[in-house]
C-alpha cells in the first residue's frame, strides 16, 4: 500500500507541474502579444515623428519663401514715391 501511496503522489506532483507549465505557457504567449502591441506602437510613433520632421523641413521652407517674398516687396514698394 505504501508503494500506491507513493505513486499517488507522484501522479499528483506531476500534474501540479503540468497545470504550473501550462500557467507559464499562457503568461509567456500573453506577454509575446503585450510586446508585439508595444513594438506596433512605437512603429507609429516613429512614423509620426518622421511624418512631423517632413513636416516642419515643408514650413522652414515656406517661411524661407515667404521671407523672400517679403523682401521683394519691401524693395518693390520703395521704389514708389509718395507726391
Amino acid at each position: 500500500e505504501q508503494a500506491g501511496s507513493t505513486m499517488r503522489e507522484v501522479v499528483e506532483g506531476v500534474k501540479s507541474v503540468t497545470t504550473m507549465v501550462a500557467e507559464i505557457s499562457a503568461a509567456s504567449a500573453e506577454q509575446s502579444a503585450g510586446i508585439a502591441q508595444v513594438n506596433q506602437a512605437i512603429s507609429q510613433m516613429d512614423q509620426g515623428t518622421q511624418q512631423n520632421a517632413a513636416l516642419v523641413e515643408e514650413a522652414l521652407a515656406a517661411a524661407q519663401s515667404l521671407s523672400h517674398q517679403a523682401v521683394a516687396l519691401s524693395q518693390t514698394v520703395g521704389q514708389f514715391r509718395v507726391a
